[in-house]
Protein backbone atom coordinates (compact mmCIF):
# COMPACT_ATOMS: atom_id res chain seq x y z
CA UNK A 1 0.00 0.00 0.00
CA UNK A 2 1.31 3.72 -0.98
CA UNK A 3 1.13 6.40 1.68
CA UNK A 4 0.31 9.36 -0.10
CA UNK A 5 0.20 12.92 1.16
CA UNK A 6 -1.12 15.52 -1.27
CA UNK A 7 -0.33 19.05 -0.90
CA UNK A 8 -2.19 21.62 -2.22
CA UNK A 9 -6.12 21.49 -2.31
CA UNK A 10 -7.42 23.80 -5.06
CA UNK A 11 -9.15 22.63 -8.21
CA UNK A 12 -6.55 20.18 -9.30
CA UNK A 13 -5.19 19.37 -5.83
CA UNK A 14 -8.83 18.35 -4.87
CA UNK A 15 -9.23 16.13 -7.91
CA UNK A 16 -5.87 14.39 -7.50
CA UNK A 17 -6.94 14.16 -3.86
CA UNK A 18 -10.47 12.07 -4.79
CA UNK A 19 -8.30 9.95 -7.35
CA UNK A 20 -6.03 8.34 -5.03
CA UNK A 21 -8.71 8.53 -2.63
CA UNK A 22 -10.44 5.53 -4.66
CA UNK A 23 -7.41 3.71 -5.78
CA UNK A 24 -7.34 0.20 -3.87
CA UNK A 25 -3.43 1.21 -3.91
CA UNK A 26 -2.78 3.67 -2.01
CA UNK A 27 -3.83 5.50 1.17
CA UNK A 28 -3.88 9.19 1.52
CA UNK A 29 -2.09 9.71 4.84
CA UNK A 30 -2.48 13.63 5.05
CA UNK A 31 -3.91 16.46 2.78
CA UNK A 32 -2.16 19.78 3.07
CA UNK A 33 -3.20 23.44 2.70
CA UNK A 34 -2.08 26.79 4.12
CA UNK A 35 -5.14 28.13 4.51
CA UNK A 36 -8.76 26.44 5.24
CA UNK A 37 -10.78 25.01 2.55
CA UNK A 38 -14.23 23.31 2.11
CA UNK A 39 -13.29 19.44 1.08
CA UNK A 40 -15.67 16.96 -0.97
CA UNK A 41 -17.17 14.88 2.14
CA UNK A 42 -14.97 11.85 0.45
CA UNK A 43 -11.65 13.88 1.79
CA UNK A 44 -13.23 15.31 5.29
CA UNK A 45 -11.39 12.03 7.17
CA UNK A 46 -8.49 12.79 6.10
CA UNK A 47 -5.82 14.24 8.68
CA UNK A 48 -5.46 18.49 7.16
CA UNK A 49 -2.31 20.18 7.91
CA UNK A 50 -1.42 23.83 7.47
CA UNK A 51 2.80 22.77 6.68
CA UNK A 52 4.44 20.80 3.98
CA UNK A 53 6.88 19.62 6.30
CA UNK A 54 3.92 18.52 8.50
CA UNK A 55 3.10 16.55 5.41
CA UNK A 56 7.00 14.73 4.94
CA UNK A 57 6.90 13.95 8.81
CA UNK A 58 4.82 11.61 8.19
CA UNK A 59 6.86 9.58 5.74
CA UNK A 60 4.78 8.73 2.85
CA UNK A 61 5.78 7.32 -0.03
CA UNK A 62 4.39 9.71 -2.69
CA UNK A 63 3.36 13.56 -2.49
CA UNK A 64 1.40 14.91 -4.89
CA UNK A 65 2.06 18.62 -5.10
CA UNK A 66 -0.64 20.62 -6.36
CA UNK A 67 0.37 24.37 -4.61
CA UNK A 68 1.02 27.80 -7.08
CA UNK A 69 3.93 27.29 -9.12
CA UNK A 70 6.84 28.81 -7.47
CA UNK A 71 6.83 26.13 -4.92
CA UNK A 72 6.62 23.20 -6.65
CA UNK A 73 10.71 22.95 -7.55
CA UNK A 74 11.48 22.94 -3.95
CA UNK A 75 8.52 20.86 -2.69
CA UNK A 76 9.14 18.34 -4.90
CA UNK A 77 13.34 18.23 -3.92
CA UNK A 78 12.39 18.42 -0.28
CA UNK A 79 9.52 15.43 -1.08
CA UNK A 80 12.06 13.35 -2.97
CA UNK A 81 14.96 14.41 -0.35
CA UNK A 82 12.56 12.69 2.69
CA UNK A 83 12.46 9.63 0.31
CA UNK A 84 9.04 10.04 -1.27
CA UNK A 85 7.83 9.40 -5.23
CA UNK A 86 6.46 13.11 -6.71
CA UNK A 87 3.66 14.16 -8.70
CA UNK A 88 3.85 17.61 -9.60
CA UNK A 89 1.50 19.80 -11.16
CA UNK A 90 2.55 21.42 -14.15
CA UNK A 91 4.79 24.13 -14.85
CA UNK A 92 7.47 21.50 -13.32
CA UNK A 93 9.07 25.22 -11.82
CA UNK A 94 9.41 28.46 -12.75
CA UNK A 95 12.74 28.55 -14.19
CA UNK A 96 14.87 26.09 -16.31
CA UNK A 97 17.74 25.81 -13.79
CA UNK A 98 14.67 24.95 -11.23
CA UNK A 99 13.23 22.13 -13.20
CA UNK A 100 16.31 20.78 -14.50
CA UNK A 101 17.14 20.72 -10.07
CA UNK A 102 14.49 18.62 -9.61
CA UNK A 103 15.02 16.34 -12.52
CA UNK A 104 18.45 16.39 -11.46
CA UNK A 105 17.04 15.08 -7.83
CA UNK A 106 14.68 12.69 -9.26
CA UNK A 107 17.66 11.17 -10.74
CA UNK A 108 20.22 11.26 -7.12
CA UNK A 109 17.29 9.56 -5.13
CA UNK A 110 16.11 7.25 -7.44
CA UNK A 111 12.86 8.60 -7.03
CA UNK A 112 9.82 8.35 -9.47
CA UNK A 113 8.77 12.22 -10.94
CA UNK A 114 5.54 12.30 -13.22
CA UNK A 115 4.62 15.81 -14.33
CA UNK A 116 1.14 16.46 -14.47
CA UNK A 117 0.56 16.60 -18.27
CA UNK A 118 -2.93 15.75 -18.36
CA UNK A 119 -3.41 15.33 -22.41
CA UNK A 120 -0.85 12.64 -22.58
CA UNK A 121 -3.10 10.75 -20.62
CA UNK A 122 -6.13 11.01 -23.09
CA UNK A 123 -6.99 8.61 -25.17
CA UNK A 124 -8.23 11.64 -28.09
CA UNK A 125 -5.05 13.27 -27.79
CA UNK A 126 -2.81 10.07 -27.92
CA UNK A 127 -4.54 9.52 -31.07
CA UNK A 128 -4.66 13.08 -32.70
CA UNK A 129 -0.80 13.54 -32.11
CA UNK A 130 -0.59 9.53 -33.81
CA UNK A 131 -2.46 10.56 -36.47
CA UNK A 132 -0.20 13.98 -37.29
CA UNK A 133 2.42 12.27 -36.73
CA UNK A 134 1.60 9.32 -39.19
CA UNK A 135 1.65 12.28 -42.31
CA UNK A 136 5.56 13.11 -41.26
CA UNK A 137 6.40 16.80 -41.16
CA UNK A 138 7.85 19.71 -41.09
CA UNK A 139 4.64 20.58 -39.59
CA UNK A 140 2.81 23.98 -38.33
CA UNK A 141 1.12 23.88 -35.23
CA UNK A 142 -1.77 26.37 -34.84
CA UNK A 143 -2.90 26.15 -31.19
CA UNK A 144 -4.27 28.33 -28.70
CA UNK A 145 -7.04 28.32 -25.54
CA UNK A 146 -8.22 31.67 -24.02
CA UNK A 147 -10.56 31.84 -21.36
CA UNK A 148 -13.20 34.56 -20.67
CA UNK A 149 -12.86 33.47 -16.91
CA UNK A 150 -15.38 36.11 -14.19
CA UNK A 151 -16.04 35.44 -10.67
CA UNK A 152 -14.32 32.78 -8.93
CA UNK A 153 -12.80 31.63 -12.46
CA UNK A 154 -11.11 35.22 -12.39
CA UNK A 155 -9.74 35.15 -9.20
CA UNK A 156 -7.96 31.97 -9.08
CA UNK A 157 -6.41 33.33 -12.72
CA UNK A 158 -5.06 36.33 -10.50
CA UNK A 159 -3.74 34.23 -8.32
CA UNK A 160 -1.44 32.47 -10.99
CA UNK A 161 -0.45 35.55 -12.19
CA UNK A 162 1.05 36.29 -9.40
CA UNK A 163 4.07 34.84 -10.54
CA UNK A 164 2.82 32.70 -13.52
CA UNK A 165 2.08 33.76 -17.18
CA UNK A 166 -1.08 32.23 -19.10
CA UNK A 167 1.41 30.98 -21.69
CA UNK A 168 3.40 29.58 -19.36
CA UNK A 169 0.75 27.90 -17.31
CA UNK A 170 -1.37 26.60 -20.18
CA UNK A 171 1.23 26.72 -23.02
CA UNK A 172 3.61 23.78 -21.34
CA UNK A 173 0.53 21.49 -22.23
CA UNK A 174 0.20 22.34 -25.84
CA UNK A 175 4.08 22.56 -26.26
CA UNK A 176 4.22 19.11 -25.15
CA UNK A 177 2.27 17.71 -27.91
CA UNK A 178 4.48 19.65 -30.44
CA UNK A 179 7.06 18.44 -28.77
CA UNK A 180 5.71 14.60 -29.02
CA UNK A 181 4.75 15.49 -32.86
CA UNK A 182 8.24 16.92 -34.17
CA UNK A 183 11.33 15.11 -33.36
CA UNK A 184 12.97 18.16 -33.87
CA UNK A 185 14.59 20.70 -31.33
CA UNK A 186 13.52 24.11 -30.34
CA UNK A 187 15.64 26.62 -32.25
CA UNK A 188 14.18 30.05 -31.78
CA UNK A 189 11.31 31.53 -29.82
CA UNK A 190 9.69 35.03 -30.73
CA UNK A 191 6.75 36.60 -28.41
CA UNK A 192 4.29 39.04 -27.83
CA UNK A 193 1.82 40.11 -24.97
CA UNK A 194 -0.18 42.92 -23.26
CA UNK A 195 -1.67 43.52 -19.83
CA UNK A 196 -5.37 44.04 -20.66
CA UNK A 197 -6.38 44.53 -16.95
CA UNK A 198 -5.28 47.01 -14.07
CA UNK A 199 -5.95 44.17 -11.89
CA UNK A 200 -3.03 42.21 -12.06
CA UNK A 201 0.47 43.60 -11.53
CA UNK A 202 2.07 46.21 -13.91
CA UNK A 203 4.94 43.58 -14.65
CA UNK A 204 2.47 40.61 -16.01
CA UNK A 205 0.34 40.65 -19.16
CA UNK A 206 -3.12 38.24 -19.49
CA UNK A 207 -2.61 37.92 -22.95
CA UNK A 208 0.54 36.24 -24.83
CA UNK A 209 1.32 34.49 -27.86
CA UNK A 210 4.35 32.92 -29.20
CA UNK A 211 5.90 31.45 -32.36
CA UNK A 212 8.62 28.71 -32.18
CA UNK A 213 10.82 27.34 -34.91
CA UNK A 214 12.08 23.59 -34.55
CA UNK A 215 15.49 22.47 -36.70
CA UNK A 216 13.54 19.96 -38.88
CA UNK A 217 11.58 23.32 -40.30
CA UNK A 218 8.79 23.07 -38.02
CA UNK A 219 7.37 26.05 -37.27
CA UNK A 220 4.22 26.21 -33.77
CA UNK A 221 2.23 29.35 -33.07
CA UNK A 222 0.05 28.90 -29.47
CA UNK A 223 -1.92 31.98 -27.83
CA UNK A 224 -3.20 32.31 -24.49
CA UNK A 225 -5.71 34.94 -22.71
CA UNK A 226 -7.29 35.22 -19.45
CA UNK A 227 -9.72 37.41 -18.25
CA UNK A 228 -13.64 38.40 -18.97
CA UNK A 229 -12.39 40.92 -21.63
CA UNK A 230 -11.57 37.79 -23.62
CA UNK A 231 -13.33 36.65 -26.99
CA UNK A 232 -15.33 33.18 -26.73
CA UNK A 233 -14.64 33.41 -30.40
CA UNK A 234 -12.06 30.84 -31.82
CA UNK A 235 -10.73 30.89 -28.03
CA UNK A 236 -9.72 27.29 -28.91
CA UNK A 237 -7.90 26.20 -31.73
CA UNK A 238 -5.93 22.93 -32.38
CA UNK A 239 -4.76 22.55 -36.15
CA UNK A 240 -1.26 20.91 -36.97
CA UNK A 241 -0.41 20.86 -40.86
CA UNK A 242 1.88 19.07 -42.87
CA UNK A 243 2.98 18.80 -46.49
CA UNK A 244 0.46 15.61 -46.68
CA UNK A 245 -2.17 17.22 -45.02
CA UNK A 246 -3.35 18.36 -41.85
CA UNK A 247 -5.08 17.23 -38.57
CA UNK A 248 -7.72 19.15 -36.10
CA UNK A 249 -9.79 19.08 -33.57
CA UNK A 250 -12.99 20.06 -34.67
CA UNK A 251 -15.45 20.39 -31.73
CA UNK A 252 -12.82 22.23 -29.30
CA UNK A 253 -15.09 25.68 -29.80
CA UNK A 254 -18.33 24.37 -27.79
CA UNK A 255 -18.83 25.35 -24.13
CA UNK A 256 -17.51 28.31 -22.18
CA UNK A 257 -13.95 28.80 -22.44
CA UNK A 258 -13.69 28.77 -18.75
CA UNK A 259 -15.17 25.28 -18.55
CA UNK A 260 -12.68 23.24 -17.36
CA UNK A 261 -13.95 19.78 -18.45
CA UNK A 262 -13.75 21.69 -21.90
CA UNK A 263 -10.28 22.69 -22.07
CA UNK A 264 -9.30 18.53 -23.09
CA UNK A 265 -12.81 17.86 -24.71
CA UNK A 266 -12.01 17.05 -28.74
CA UNK A 267 -15.51 15.47 -30.04
CA UNK A 268 -14.42 14.23 -33.26
CA UNK A 269 -10.91 14.71 -35.15
CA UNK A 270 -10.76 15.69 -38.75
CA UNK A 271 -7.99 14.39 -40.87
CA UNK A 272 -7.49 16.56 -44.22
CA UNK A 273 -5.15 14.69 -47.53
CA UNK A 274 -5.35 16.38 -50.67
CA UNK A 275 -7.36 12.82 -51.79
CA UNK A 276 -9.93 13.40 -49.10
CA UNK A 277 -11.36 13.60 -45.50
CA UNK A 278 -11.66 11.45 -42.51
CA UNK A 279 -13.61 12.77 -39.67
CA UNK A 280 -12.53 10.53 -36.31
CA UNK A 281 -15.53 10.64 -33.66
CA UNK A 282 -14.20 9.94 -30.48
CA UNK A 283 -17.05 9.30 -28.20
CA UNK A 284 -17.34 8.65 -24.44
CA UNK A 285 -14.34 11.02 -23.81
CA UNK A 286 -13.46 11.22 -20.32
CA UNK A 287 -13.87 14.14 -18.25
CA UNK A 288 -11.66 16.07 -15.79
CA UNK A 289 -12.12 13.98 -13.14
CA UNK A 290 -11.46 10.59 -15.01
CA UNK A 291 -7.87 12.03 -16.59
CA UNK A 292 -6.87 12.64 -13.18
CA UNK A 293 -7.62 9.34 -12.30
CA UNK A 294 -5.68 8.72 -15.30
CA UNK A 295 -2.71 10.31 -14.02
CA UNK A 296 -2.60 8.93 -10.65
CA UNK A 297 -3.05 5.23 -11.69
CA UNK A 298 -0.18 6.02 -14.15
CA UNK A 299 1.79 7.34 -10.99
CA UNK A 300 1.39 4.35 -9.35
CA UNK A 301 1.99 2.23 -11.96
CA UNK A 302 5.81 4.13 -12.49
CA UNK A 303 6.44 3.37 -8.94
CA UNK A 304 4.98 -0.49 -8.88
CA UNK A 305 6.22 -1.06 -12.71
CA UNK A 306 9.88 1.07 -12.63
CA UNK A 307 8.73 2.54 -15.69
CA UNK A 308 11.85 4.68 -16.89
CA UNK A 309 10.70 8.36 -17.20
CA UNK A 310 13.67 9.27 -18.41
CA UNK A 311 11.76 10.92 -21.77
CA UNK A 312 9.47 12.16 -19.65
CA UNK A 313 11.03 14.20 -17.64
CA UNK A 314 13.40 16.00 -20.22
CA UNK A 315 10.07 16.65 -22.39
CA UNK A 316 8.74 18.19 -19.44
CA UNK A 317 12.00 20.75 -19.22
CA UNK A 318 11.95 21.28 -22.99
CA UNK A 319 8.38 22.20 -23.08
CA UNK A 320 8.66 24.86 -19.82
CA UNK A 321 12.06 26.07 -21.68
CA UNK A 322 10.06 27.01 -25.15
CA UNK A 323 7.23 28.78 -23.19
CA UNK A 324 9.69 30.43 -20.52
CA UNK A 325 11.63 31.85 -23.94
CA UNK A 326 8.48 33.24 -24.92
CA UNK A 327 8.12 35.12 -21.77
CA UNK A 328 11.62 36.44 -21.89
CA UNK A 329 11.23 37.34 -25.65
CA UNK A 330 8.13 39.22 -24.35
CA UNK A 331 9.35 40.96 -21.81
CA UNK A 332 12.44 42.28 -23.44
CA UNK A 333 11.18 42.44 -27.33
CA UNK A 334 13.83 40.25 -28.52
CA UNK A 335 13.45 37.23 -30.32
CA UNK A 336 15.29 34.39 -27.33
CA UNK A 337 17.80 31.53 -28.94
CA UNK A 338 17.54 28.17 -27.69
CA UNK A 339 19.80 26.06 -29.41
CA UNK A 340 22.22 26.48 -32.91
CA UNK A 341 20.86 28.82 -35.60
CA UNK A 342 19.41 27.19 -38.64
Amino acid sequence: MIRAVIAGLGNMGVSHALALHKHSGVEIVGLVNRSPVDLPDELRTYPLLNHFDDGLALKPDLVVVATYSESHADYACAAMGAGAHVFVEKPLATTVEDAERVVAKAIETNRKLVIGYILRHHPSWVRLITEARDLGGPFVFRLNLNQQSSGPEWETHKSLMRTTSPIVDCGVHYVDVMCQITDGKPVRVNGMGVRLSDEIAEDMYNYGQFQVVFDDGSVGWYEAGWGPMMSETAFFVKDIVSPNGSVSITDGNKGASADIDGHTKVGSILVHRPEGDETIDMPDEPGHQELCDAEQAYMVRAIAENIDLTRHMQDAVQSLAICLAADESIRTGQPITLGPAQ
